[in-house]
C-alpha cells in the first residue's frame, strides 16, 4: 500500500438535515419565541464584546443541535435589545435562563463548560 492516502466520498447534506443553530432573539420577538415556545427554552444574555459569552458561544451551538426537539436556545444581544435583560433582572452576562411553560424553571450567571451547561438544562427541563 505504501504512501497511499485512503480517499472518502463526500456527503451530501441537504438543507432538511442541517442541525438547527441558536436563534436570535429582540425584545419584539421574546415573547413569542421564548414565553410562547411549545418546548423549554434556554436564553442566553450576551454581549459583542463579553469575552465569557463568546467562551459558552460553542457550547450553546453545540447543545441547540444535540438536543433539537427537546429544547431551543435563544441568544439576546443586550446592547440591542435593553428591553428583555431589564424585564428580567439581568446584571451581569453571560446570564442564562431555562423558561418552561412560559416561566423561568432555573437561571446561571457567568461561563461554563459544555457539560456542565448540558447538565444544568437537562435538570431544568
Amino acid at each position: 500500500m505504501g504512501d497511499r492516502v485512503p480517499s472518502f466520498p463526500l456527503q451530501r447534506i441537504s438543507p432538511r438535515s442541517t442541525p438547527m443553530a441558536t436563534v436570535a432573539v429582540t425584545d419584539a420577538t421574546f415573547d413569542a419565541e421564548v414565553r410562547q415556545s411549545d418546548i423549554p427554552v434556554v436564553v442566553d444574555f450576551w454581549a459583542e464584546w463579553c469575552g465569557p459569552c463568546k467562551q459558552i458561544g460553542p457550547a450553546l451551538e453545540e447543545l441547540s443541535a444535540e438536543m433539537e426537539g427537546r429544547v431551543k436556545i435563544v441568544k439576546v444581544n443586550v446592547d440591542e435589545n435593553p428591553n428583555s435583560p431589564a424585564q428580567m433582572g439581568v446584571r451581569g452576562i453571560p446570564a442564562l435562563f431555562v423558561f418552561k411553560n412560559g416561566e423561568v424553571v432555573s437561571n446561571k450567571a457567568g461561563a461554563a463548560p459544555k457539560a456542565a451547561l448540558q447538565g444544568w438544562i437537562e435538570e431544568s427541563i
